[in-house]
């Protein structure tokens, strides 16, 4: 067992193991249920703490899971930030997105050309992308601007909530459509496909198909279409629901997209917008968020300012950082937490380590890891390397499967690789914080709403083990505080290269 160590600043790696929660020891915990001496021994003998990873923490509802998107964005701001469900969610309370006036002018004019609105979106209510009582207002304002034809275009879950609850999700949406007295759901499909973020245009295509021209299995309802799946909700097959009438996106009609998280819907909105104008339609389209899409689709909640985080400060210190993750996580690494700024900075490389074959995550839940511990092993060895940032995915993406025994095999996987890492930086007198930046695959099953507990993928509300790792062994090893949050860590980052934290950071150095 080694001998911790203190920490002198220097150069270092922030390592992010995505969802890396804590919990207690139990049967659905993988984490605890892995063989991982490696990381066992990161929280019992090196300067460590539990992070807090979700709610009003790091900028979201309070009680509100979290997720990779605002961890890494919080990771990277050093300090909370509103995040869009936050925004979108006060914007109701206030009465202010019911009143907006490009939601008014998108009702009026549908409305005086007799059009049709489409509402696209997950109906769930996970609160990592959407959050199904959203629709309420957006039918509400529909039947307030006597808007007669609305259509609901539902994307079933079974990633963020427990699996086969998507029949109790799309009675919800039914029941608030009722309320409204407008609206009906029109098609079916799963988040599996209308919500790839891999790059597979294939999987997106069937969502296109569907929704802007109707093609998909014909279900007699929205109950059918879930049920007539055999892969659960994430994989519900792309159905027209035929007691909506036809339901296809004419010339004139609106769209509104209401995930309120940009990453995994954007591919489907530009697929859409694309095959639209290709097809010689032109449709009027919102989106409730803000989305990173190259079609330009006006918000109506706009982002919270997330400069002068990590990325600002180090590019003003000439500090060189090398950013390295999967497909599934680089984005995270690089624009999430850079502030959702796409902007590659003078002082950054980006290294994507892309899939060789397609992705099967129980299969191969591995992944690239090897790949990906050995371009930062090959980036802790370079001496005009300041910081190397890396994800390692496995125990989340896999974790996402609801599979218990792949999980555990990531998890031990992710061990392997967190070794090869810390003896890189032993070798490059590099120090190392090693944090989660939400909770994952220390809780696999949840009670579904009939009260069964069933396999789960999804994200909890569980703090986040962080690590420090010193790069020294010859002067007393540091005490950190017993509470900390996902915004101390850029501070404790720049205060570990020798550099104050920046005035927007209202996290504090650990050390």
């Amino acid at each position: 067992m080694s001998t911790p160590e203190p920490v002198l600043a220097g150069p270092g790696i922030l390592l992010v193991l995505d969802g890396w929660g804590s919990a207690e020891a139990a049967d659905d915990n993988a984490l605890s249920l892995a063989r991982t001496p490696v990381l066992d021994e990161l929280v019992a003998h090196h300067p460590s703490t539990l992070a807090a990873a979700s709610g009003e923490a790091v900028g979201l509802l309070p009680g509100t899971v979290g997720n990779s998107e605002i961890g890494h964005m919080v990771i990277g701001a050093g300090r909370p930030l509103p995040y869009d469900s936050l925004l979108v969610q006060q914007a109701i309370d206030s009465g202010l997105l019911r009143t907006h006036p490009r939601l008014d002018a998108l009702l009026e004019g549908i409305a005086g050309r007799a059009g049709a609105l489409h509402l696209i979106g997950l109906c769930s209510d996970g609160q990592i992308h959407a959050h199904v009582e959203h629709l309420s207002e957006l039918l509400a304002a529909a039947a307030t601007h006597q808007v007669k034809r609305v259509f609901i275009h539902a994307i079933t879950d079974g990633r963020d909530v427990a699996d086969h609850t998507g029949e109790a999700y799309l009675t919800r949406v039914a029941e608030l459509a009722a309320e409204a007295g407008a609206g009906r759901i029109a098609t079916v499909i799963g988040r599996g496909y209308a919500m790839d973020k891999a790059g597979d245009l294939e999987l997106t295509e069937h969502a296109v198909a569907l929704i802007a021209d109707g093609r998909g299995a014909q279900a007699e309802s929205a109950h059918s279409a879930v049920t007539s799946g055999e892969r659960g909700d994430e994989w519900v097959p792309a159905s027209v629901v035929t007691e909506a009438g036809r339901a296809s996106i004419a010339d004139g009609d609106a769209v509104l997209w209401f995930n309120f998280r940009s990453d995994r819907i954007q591919q489907f909105a530009d697929g859409l917008s694309e095959h639209l104008k290709a097809t010689g339609r032109t449709v009027n389209m919102v989106s409730l968020a803000q989305y990173d899409t190259r079609t330009e689709i006006p918000a109506l909640v706009e982002r919270a300012d997330a400069s002068g985080g990590l990325a600002d400060e180090l590019q003003e210190a000439g500090l060189r950082s090398v950013r390295i993750a999967e497909t599934e996580k680089f984005e995270h690494v690089t624009y999430y937490i850079n502030g959702r700024d796409a902007t590659v900075r003078e002082c950054e490389e980006h290294v994507r380590v892309r899939g060789e074959v397609k992705a099967d995550y129980i299969a191969r839940p591995r992944m690239n890891l090897d790949r990906v511990s050995e371009a930062v092993v090959e980036a802790a060895g370079r001496t005009d390397v300041d910081l190397v940032i890396a994800n390692l995915a496995n125990i989340d993406v896999v974790g996402h499967t609801g599979d218990l025994s792949a999980t555990v095999t990531a998890c031990e996987a992710t061990d392997a690789a967190v070794d090869r890492i810390l003896q890189a930086a032993r070798n490059s007198s590099r120090w190392v914080l090693v944090v989660g930046d939400h909770g994952n695959a220390e809780r696999m099953t949840k009670q579904a709403p009939d009260g069964s507990v069933r396999p789960y993928g999804g994200h909890t509300t569980n703090p986040v083990p962080l690590v420090i790792v010193p790069n020294r062994t010859d002067t007393p090893s540091p005490t950190l505080p017993a509470t900390a949050t996902l915004a101390d860590v850029a501070p404790t980052v720049l205060h570990l290269l020798g550099h104050k934290p920046g005035s927007a950071m209202t996290g504090r150095p650990l050390l």
